[in-house]
Order: structure tokens, then C-alpha cells, then sequence
């Protein structure tokens, strides 16, 4: 997906094309839980039920649980299978496109740990 961008470009549409990219893949991935929901998918490496992902996200109420999945799966990030039987089972992966998110996702957790390198930021003093 990589493009080998040229940063130097001074064409301003292209800069535009660029600053509308990237505000719509924020409006996709803004939220306090929907990172977080990605990141755990990722760690998973297989599908997860509702109740999995809500004991793995310290915090999350369900309620905002479901709510930052329904918006997860509008947008193509996360897929969420029904199985037909009784008691129901939903499981929740991430789809191609989400997965398509892991080298930004890692770019962004290597970015955040050199700044905590450069700022003087202990590891435990943001991880709440």
C-alpha cells in the first residue's frame, strides 16, 4: 500500500489529496476504544467473542464497547460473524482492510516509544 510518497511535492492539490487521506483515516480510527479494540484483535490472531475483547480492554464499558465495534464494522475495519445457535455466538476480526492497518499501527506504537524516549516518559507513566 506503501507509495514511496514524495514529501517535497509543492503541487497543493496533491498536498490536499494528502490532508484529505488522512483527516478520513482519523475520523475512522477516532475514539478512545477503537485502537485499543484493534490492537487486541491483532494480539488475538483469531477471531474474538464479545466477552473476550471486553475482559481484554481494562475499562471499556459495554455500552461503548458495541458501539465503537458497530463503527469499526461500518467502515470496513473489523467483521462480526453470528453463529446461528442457542445461546447466539458473535465473534469480531479484523477484515482485510483492517489488517491493512498493522504496519500503520506499528509505525504509530514505534513513534509513540521513541517519544517517550526523547520526552523522558516512563513506560508505566502512560499506560493508564
Amino acid at each position: 500500500m506503501g507509495s514511496g510518497r514524495d514529501w517535497f511535492c509543492e503541487d497543493p492539490k496533491q498536498q490536499l489529496v494528502w490532508a484529505a487521506a488522512t483527516s478520513e483515516t482519523l475520523r475512522v480510527l477516532e475514539g478512545k476504544w477503537k485502537i485499543v479494540i484493534i490492537v487486541q484483535l491483532f494480539a488475538a490472531k483469531v477471531p474474538l467473542r464479545f466477552s473476550e475483547l471486553e475482559k481484554r480492554i481494562e475499562g471499556v464499558n459495554q455500552k461503548m464497547l458495541i458501539q465503537q465495534l458497530k463503527e469499526l464494522e461500518k467502515d470496513g475495519i473489523v467483521t462480526r460473524t453470528v453463529y446461528p445457535q442457542v445461546p447466539p455466538k458473535v465473534e469480531y476480526a479484523l477484515s482485510e482492510m483492517g489488517v491493512a492497518l498493522g504496519p500503520s499501527i506499528e509505525a504509530l506504537i514505534d513513534w509513540a516509544l521513541a517519544r517517550r524516549e526523547v520526552m523522558g516518559v516512563a513506560s508505566a507513566d502512560v499506560a493508564g
